[in-house]
């Protein structure tokens, strides 16, 4: 964090400061919400939460060694006292931030793969200087600020993932720290029954490239008719990225190899040169366009970018983990979250690891429930299980409630006589399926909403054979 005393700190954020020996008293820790990871020089960020009030940690996040809290009352150890915290707490990475001149501010939204761009990006731009980026996808409200408060004098880039749950929301999140460029990568179908449908989606998204400014750099998927039509919606200098002829950064050549990877050249005005992702699936060759052509505004080179991209992972979990068990099963943990778009990409990316031919492996897709989809829920469910037959997924395990049975029922029907899916209850129920019936060789895909919880099921298959040996992650 660049340094601010106490008094910087009230000032910032409209605050009076209370049972404060030194009002000069520099914070030069990182500022946290969680008093577990409180560090010399802190602040502590008491948040109440559904469950928790974090005035109650007050004290000993001081003994940790915080400077002070933030806090919406006096809290009996030195503090600065504000109205509302989260508004506080915006203001004051907006004030910090605005002190960091020689950061550029990237922000990227869409609605699947922001958080594996989000850390391709990191990636690329961690080769030309010091880089800030958001953890795993701690983009909301409290997530986001904190992210920006990290910067410090020598931060060279602060890549800020945005996430959106109404009209409104991306639009405050660029006001505390505007952007200079910024990155749409799809408009998709998740939290569609908050929105209501992919046009508002695409309206909430577009917030983004409107608050850059004619100086700021606006990088549009051209693939995607809702994202194209935001480039009337910016004042900035557009980029297009995609497959698309029109496309400055674009892919040609694309393939999978033997390990479902993805293979591409990638083209682009400086020239050409060939990338082989660590990512698992192709739907990540989107993901890794729109990283090359941030990166490319940043100052690498083709060739450069070309070979970040086929050494990048991802940092951040349970997101396409690809892992070997000794004896031959694969476990694919990719159960941080879902939507339709995601699953689709999830179940294509298992099909083509599993293989086809003589050689093919068994492929087992272990889905729970999408959330936060509304009126459409029970069709786009159906839908999935109808994919994984004509994917010709060996088996679909539809782990939960209705929209689980729906989903398998959309398998059956696809199906032949409802050999390829199978529904259970929860998830010890499909952890004791497949001990049961998961042999050497075959391939396993988990994914659910995060709310469903279905890691579990990931952990378990891989605790079961010790020694299990990580792959590249996506």
């Amino acid at each position: 964090m660049i340094p601010l005393t106490l008094a910087e700190v009230a000032q910032a954020t409209g605050g009076t400061l209370y049972d404060t020996p030194d009002p000069q008293a520099p914070v030069t820790g990182p500022v946290v919400h969680d008093s577990r990871t409180v560090e010399p020089g802190s602040l502590y960020v008491a948040v109440v939460g559904e469950r928790v009030d974090g005035h109650d940690y007050a004290a000993s996040a001081v003994a940790d060694g915080a400077v002070a809290v933030l806090a919406s009352r006096p809290v009996g150890v030195p503090a600065v006292v504000v109205e509302d915290v989260l508004d506080a707490l915006a203001r004051l990475a907006r004030a910090v931030t605005a002190r960091a001149t020689g950061t550029t501010v990237i922000g990227l939204t869409g609605s699947a793969g922001k958080t594996s761009t989000k850390d391709l990006i990191a990636q690329l731009l961690g080769r030309v200087g010091s880089t800030v980026f958001t953890q795993g996808s701690f983009n909301n409200e409290i997530g986001f600020p904190i992210t920006a408060l990290r910067v410090e004098p020598s931060t060279r880039f602060l890549v800020l993932e945005m996430g959106a749950r109404g009209k409104g929301h991306i639009a405050e999140l660029t006001a505390i720290t505007p952007p200079r460029i910024g990155l749409v990568l799809n408009v998709g179908t998740a939290h569609i029954g908050e929105f209501g449908g992919r046009e508002a989606i695409a309206e909430a998204k577009g917030e983004l490239v409107e608050s850059l400014t004619a100086e700021g750099v606006a990088v549009l998927n051209a693939d995607d008719p809702l994202v194209r039509a935001m480039a009337s919606r910016t004042k900035a200098r557009v980029v297009w990225f995609g497959e698309s002829e029109q496309a400055h950064v674009r892919a040609q050549d694309v393939r999978l190899d033997a390990s479902g990877r993805a293979r591409f050249t990638l083209v682009a005005p400086g020239g050409s040169a060939p990338v082989a992702l660590r990512l698992y699936g192709e739907h990540h060759v989107s993901n890794a366009l729109g990283a090359a052509a941030v990166a490319l505004e940043c100052g690498l080179g083709v060739a450069e970018t070309a070979a970040a991209l086929g050494e990048a992972g991802s940092l951040s979990r349970w997101r396409m983990e690809l892992t070997e068990r000794p004896d031959g099963v694969t476990v694919i943990n990719d159960a941080y979250n879902a939507n339709p778009d995601s699953m689709r990409a999830a179940l294509r990316a298992l099909a083509a690891i599993g293989g086809r031919g003589p050689g093919a492996r068994r492929t087992w897709a272990v889905l729970g429930e999408m959330r936060e989809l509304g009126e459409d829920s029970l069709d786009e469910h159906d839908a999935v299980g109808r994919l994984a037959v004509r994917l010709n997924i060996t088996t679909l395990v539809a782990v939960g409630g209705r929209e689980a049975a729906c989903m398998e029922l959309g398998a059956r029907n696809e199906g032949s006589w409802g050999e390829e899916s199978v529904l259970v209850s929860n998830a010890d129920a499909a952890i004791g399926l497949l001990r049961e019936q998961v042999g050497p060789g075959d391939v396993v895909l988990v994914k659910a909403s995060r709310s469903v919880g279905l890691e579990r099921v990931a952990e378990a298959l891989l605790a079961d054979v010790p020694g299990a040996v990580d792959g590249a992650s996506s």
